[in-house]
């Protein structure tokens, strides 16, 4: 999944991306909104969601599967 495409598609929900930056090894992105999710977007396209609002955020980005716990 590209992370400017599920930036749009979250904040188009009304759920505000608060911060934007590098994961700490490099090799993609972390995001996290508003509603208290946080999702992880590898530069390898994969994705993953934690958090109080991950839920919210899975379902909006047709995420297979549970969120992780967060």
């Amino acid at each position: 999944m590209d992370v400017d495409r599920a930036t749009a598609v979250i904040s188009a929900a009304g759920i505000g991306l608060t911060d934007r930056r590098r994961n700490g090894t490099d090799d993609g992105w972390s995001l996290s909104f508003s509603n208290g999710a946080v999702l992880e977007v590898g530069d390898n396209g994969e994705v993953s969601v934690a958090g109080k609002g991950a839920e919210a955020v899975a379902s909006l980005l047709d995420l297979p599967g549970k969120p992780a716990a967060g």
